[in-house]
Parts: structure tokens; C-alpha cells; sequence
């Protein structure tokens, strides 16, 4: 009440904003005060430290340690139950991950026992250590592909074997080194700058990459490229149809990938037989090496993965390079594929978490799966990380922690310590269409065609990652993804939306005319949105696209008394502003000024009334033209009577 008349009678009365409707200054905070704040939503948005706030020290000391191992959490609920859908989703997975993982040492040009190495170890630690319940640990196909074509250039695998399997293992050391950083220092934001339409196009272009890889084994062609863009490698495959192709390898193969094939196509049509394609790559693997056994097939040149080792995982400490001219090719290879690792771990756990309606701490899960491949450089293993072929079939298994890769850990030891022999005679066909059957689930066309109708410029980042990788290399695919997704992020920051409003007919709500065609222009006014913080990026943008909408409107205008006389920017989407922007918002005044126009802006955030009255543009366009919304600005600015 002001004066007996009420806040309804004021607004009313033309030219009158009641004192409650003004904009605010917020309360003054100190440097140390807002330098705190930001650090803690950059760094710190979850909370992290919440729970150990007025408790005593030996529960914090309790809660530290159940922080850094997850599994305290579940291990205090766990029974007999929950083991027995452990157990069977373990041996479910272990059933899957062995042909897999002989398959993909292979793809990294590494002895087919690392590939096994690579499952006993890391799932190990992982289990003790990451925060997903769903999640299955081992070698993957795109980062075995990646590691295999980046260390290939620097080392022969055939000819120099020790170093390039030394390089191999510096390279995953420092793969778990950027990985436990980023978790540590808590920069797991860094991974979404790697857009998810990057990420797609990227995989299914690894996917083609890999699958024409495979061809060498599904064909028995003894000599191939070591390149693996698409043009020398459907070279290299006809150039060997003559003289270089075996019939008996290409029968193994193809019978058997068809029979793959079918075994998906079964588990995708029907959930609950999960257990079909996920028990078909051992019953491959089983049957062909009986056949090439029992038929001697490879003395009639069907090739064979031969010897593998017996025992579990030596010791490979001397191994790695700490210093030479290797370390820091090691180190540049770690990151790449620590990076492409860890993004698709992450989202793997986040996928299954939200199915299952628990919450993953991105950053903890970075430390668990920095923490395995470290040790995992250690002790035989290369980069290992989450596989979705394997997380979806432990998923449906029905498993309910971490457990699961312990079964699947413990399977895998046997295999090493007493299996092995048996797997002298399995055919190199046989694992090529293992790993074809597996990649082809990469490619994901409902999400490339989802794409294509949401946003064309993702569409372009998918595409260009995609051919990148198929026609060129891995590396640069990679290359050209990022490049794309942060030519986006430059094109947001410096070419920001901005929208002409108009009034929704009998509402005092303003919209977007292009969005609402019915919404009205006010006479006399142009109303602008910015649909973004104003920077120094495009600060000059928005002015000139400001007085380029001013110059339209006033060609428009015949009538000299409906010339317009202000320019109202809404800034309840500007999120923040620099000094940039307010030179650029004086600029945009001084313009508007010689043209006998003024200036009002509408709902500025906090921030942004905080820094426009420290620079002291409130007092340059007058306080009275600071308004709560945009309604009370058009009640007070427009000529004619506002809605």
C-alpha cells in the first residue's frame, strides 16, 4: 500500500511502476567471497564434502574411506541373493570377454595373452574402486584399434616387439595418469567439450574401421596395409583376391559370423534369451578350434593364433619408459586413448546408473579407472575401460554390484593357469568375425538420423568425425571431431540467438515472433532478447545486430509519429556480462542517443545488475529505466497504452 492505494491501482496509472516492481541491487559480496563461490560451482557443483560436515573424526575417517572405496557402501547389504545374479552375470561376461579379448589384443598388434592380461587385473581394482554397479572392464575394440594404429607409427610391431610392447605399456600408464588427474583435480567437465554427435560419428567410423581390419583374418590374407583408411585397405584385400585369399579360412569365417549375426538378431528380439549372443562367441571359438583340429585344417593355410602362454599377469614395472626418446611419444599416446577411454566409461556407467536410478560421481569413477590402468601398466595389461557389449549383457544378466567383474576376473585366471593350451588351434577367422559382430553394434543409425533432425550443425560434426576416421585415420577423425565440436562452441559464444519479442494477445507475456507469428509488435518500441552471456566474443554482435533490426524496423515505418523511441533489451537470459559487453551496451546507448532513442533493459540477473551499477551504466541510461520485466517496461516506455 502506498498512499491507501494498493500495488494494482499504481501499476495502472501510466508512467507509475510501484517501488517494489524496481530492479535491485544485490547485496555486495567480497573477492574472497565470489572467488569461492566460483571455485566451488566449477569444481565442487555436487558437493563433494557435504557429509563430513559436524561429525566426529573417526567418521570422517569412515566416510573417507568408503569415498575412495565405493564397495564399503554396497558390501554392508550384500547376501546370498545378490551373489547368485553376481555369479551368473560374471560367468555370462566371462563367456563373452575371453574370444573378445584375444581378438582385440590382435587389433593392438599385441600378443593375443595380453588381451586376457587386460581382464584379470584392472576389473580387479576397479571392482574395488568404481562407483558402477553395471559396468564390465576390459580391453575395448576402438581403443585397441586407436593404440594399435598410433603405436604402429612410431614402433614395428613385428620387427622391434620388446619396445613396442614397452611403448604400449608407458602408453596406458599415462592413460591412467590423465585419467586419475582429471578425477583428482576434479576436471571431468573437460570430456563434454567432445559433443555427443562427435562421439557417435566417431564411433561408428572406428566401427567400418575396424570391421575392414578383419577382413585380413575373415579372408586368410597373409600380406596387408598397415593403413587403415578405407582406399588402402579395399586395395589390399583385392589386390590379394588372386593369389592370397583361402577358401577354408573364408568358409570358417563367414559360417561362423553368420551364425553370430543370427544369435544377436535372437537376443535383440528377445531380452530374456540375453544369455543367446552372449554365450554364442565362446561356442564359435569352442567348435571352429575342434574343426581345425580334427580336419588339420591349418596345414592347409588357415591361420592359426598358435602358443599362448600359460600363467597370470608378470610383472612389467622395468618395462615401462621412464626416460629415453620413447617417454614422450608414450605420454602423447596415453592421453589420446586415456581420453577416448575414459569418455566412453562414463558414459557407459551413466547410461546404466540412470536405469537403474543410482547416482555416478564422474569424477570418482575417473580416479577408479586412472587407479586400474596404472596398475594395469604394471602388471601386463593395456588401456582397459568400460564395454557397452559387455555392461548391456552383465546388465541383463541381472547383476547387482561389482562383483560381477570379480567372477569374470577370477574365470579369466583360470583361463590363463589352465585353458590356454587349448586355444592353440582356434582360427584368426574366428576372432575376426568375433570382433565384427561386436563393432557393428557401434553403429548407432537411430541416434545418427535423430542427429540429422535435431540439429544440422551436430549432423556436420558427426559426419565430418566420421569420415575422418574412414577415409583418412583414426587420429585425425579424432582430430577433426574435436575441432568441430569447439568451432560450435565458438560459433554459440560469438554468434549468440537474438530475438525480436512481440506481446502474446490479452497476456502481458512477450515472446519470440518468429515462435508465436501471433504475438504483436508495440508501437514505437523494439524489444530485443539475448539469449546468452554478452562477452567480449560478441559483444560487438549483438550491438550490430541491434541497430541493423533498429534500421529495418525504421524503413518499415512511414508514419513519423510511430518512429521508434526506445530499444528494450530483456536480459533475464544473460547470464553474466564482462567489460567488453558493457562498452559494448555504452556503445550500443551512444548510437541509439543520436538517434533520439533511448535505452531500457529488462530483468538483469544478479551478476549482471551487480557489474552494470559498479560501471555505472544504470546512472548512464537512468535508473528509471531499469525494469523488473518486461511488461512494466513497455507500461512505462511505450507511447500508446501497453496490454
Amino acid at each position: 500500500m502506498v498512499n491507501g492505494r494498493n500495488d494494482e491501482q499504481i501499476r495502472d496509472e501510466p508512467g507509475v511502476i510501484p517501488y517494489s516492481y524496481k530492479v535491485k541491487e544485490p547485496p555486495k559480496q567480497g573477492l574472497f567471497t565470489e572467488f569461492k563461490s566460483t571455485v566451488k560451482e566449477t569444481f565442487f557443483p555436487d558437493d563433494p564434502l557435504r557429509s563430513f560436515k559436524d561429525v566426529s573424526t573417526s567418521r570422517k575417517f569412515v566416510l573417507g574411506l568408503r569415498s575412495v572405496f565405493p564397495f564399503l557402501d554396497w558390501a554392508r547389504g550384500y547376501n546370498l541373493t545378490k551373489f547368485k545374479g553376481d555369479f551368473i552375470a560374471g560367468l555370462t561376461i566371462a563367456s563373452l570377454c575371453i574370444p573378445q579379448d584375444i581378438g582385440y589384443a590382435k587389433l593392438a598388434n599385441l600378443p593375443v595373452q595380453y588381451g586376457l592380461y587386460s581382464s584379470f587385473v584392472p576389473p580387479l581394482v576397479y571392482a574395488f574402486m568404481g562407483s558402477s554397479r553395471d559396468i564390465a572392464i576390459g580391453p575395448v575394440a576402438v581403443v585397441s584399434l586407436l593404440l594399435g594404429t598410433l603405436l604402429q607409427k612410431e614402433i614395428d610391431p613385428v620387427k622391434d616387439k620388446a619396445n613396442y610392447l614397452s611403448l604400449a605399456f608407458t602408453a596406458t600408464f599415462f592413460a591412467g595418469i590423465t585419467q586419475a588427474t582429471l578425477g583428482f583435480f576434479r576436471l571431468g567437465f573437460l570430456i563434454d567439450f567432445l559433443s555427443h554427435a562427435a562421439i557417435v560419428g566417431f564411433m561408428a567410423g572406428a566401427a567400418i574401421t575396424i570391421a575392414l581390419q578383419q577382413l585380413k583374418g575373415l579372408f586368410g590374407i597373409k600380406v596387408f596395409t598397415k593403413k587403415t583408411d578405407i582406399v588402402h585397405v579395399l586395395k589390399s584385400v583385392f589386390h590379394n583376391a588372386h593369389h592370397g585369399w583361402n577358401w577354408e579360412t573364408i568358409l570358417i569365417g563367414v559360417s561362423f559370423l553368420a551364425f553370430l549375426l543370427l544369435a544377436k538378431f535372437i537376443g535383440k528380439k528377445n531380452k530374456k534369451l540375453f544369455w543367446v549372443p552372449a554365450i554364442a562367441p565362446l561356442i564359435s571359438v569352442i567348435i571352429s578350434t575342434a574343426c581345425v583340429y580334427g580336419f588339420r585344417a591349418d596345414k592347409k593355410g588357415v591361420q592359426i593364433v598358435g602358443h599362448i602362454p600359460q600363467g597370470i599377469n608378470p610383472s612389467s614395472v622395468q618395462k615401462i619408459f621412464f626416460s629415453g626418446k620413447h617417454l614422450f611419444v608414450g605420454f602423447r599416446i596415453g592421453v589420446i586413448a586415456g581420453l577416448i577411454a575414459l569418455t566412453e566409461a562414463v558414459s557407459i556407467a551413466r547410461t546404466f546408473a540412470a536405469m537403474k536410478d543410482y547416482h555416478i560421481d564422474g569424477n570418482k569413477e575417473m580416479v577408479a579407472l586412472g587407479t586400474m590402468n596404472i596398475i594395469g601398466s604394471m602388471s601386463s595389461c593395456y588401456v582397459t575401460t568400460g564395454s557397452f557389449s559387455r555392461s548391456a549383457v552383465n546388465y541383463y544378466a541381472g547383476c547387482h554390484t561389482a562383483v560381477s567383474n570379480i567372477v569374470m576376473s577370477m574365470v579369466v585366471m583360470l583361463t590363463l593357469e589352465v585353458i590356454t593350451p587349448l586355444f592353440k588351434y582356434t582360427p584368426n577367422a574366428i576372432l575376426a568375425s568375433i570382433i565384427i559382430n561386436a563393432v557393428l553394434g557401434l553403429i548407432d543409425i537411430d541416434a545418427i538420423k535423430l542427429i540429422w533432425k535435431i540439429d544440422k550443425f551436430d549432423f556436420l560434426a558427426c559426419m565430418g568425425a566420421f569420415f575422418g576416421v574412414v577415409f583418412i585415420s583414426v587420429e585425425i577423425g579424432l582430430l577433426i571431431s574435436v575441432c568441430i565440436s569447439f568451432a560450435k562452441i565458438l560459433l554459440q559464444v560469438t554468434r549468440p540467438r537474438i530475438a525480436l519479442l512481440g506481446n502474446i494477445p490479452r497476456t502481458s507475456v512477450y515472446r519470440n515472433v518468429l515462435q508465436y507469428p501471433d504475438a504483436s509488435r508495440i508501437p514505437g518500441l523494439l524489444i530485443v532478447r539475448v539469449d546468452s552471456g554478452i562477452y567480449f566474443s560478441n559483444a560487438n554482435y549483438i550491438r550490430e545486430r541491434t541497430l541493423r533490426w533498429l534500421t529495418e524496423e525504421e524503413e518499415l515505418i512511414k508514419d513519423k509519429d510511430q518512429r521508434i523511441q526506445y530499444v528494450i533489451i530483456e536480459m533475464s537470459p544473460v547470464t553474466d556480462i564482462d567489460t567488453s559487453g558493457i562498452h559494448g551496451l555504452e556503445a550500443l546507448h551512444q548510437s541509439l542517443h543520436k538517434k533520439e532513442i533511448k535505452l531500457a533493459v529488462a530483468n538483469p540477473g544478479p551478476v549482471v545488475t551487480e557489474k552494470l551499477h559498479l560501471s555505472k551504466f544504470v546512472e548512464l541510461i537512468g535508473e528509471e529505466n531499469v525494469f523488473l520485466t518486461v511488461a512494466d517496461a513497455v507500461r512505462r516506455c511505450a507511447p500508446l497504452a501497453g496490454p
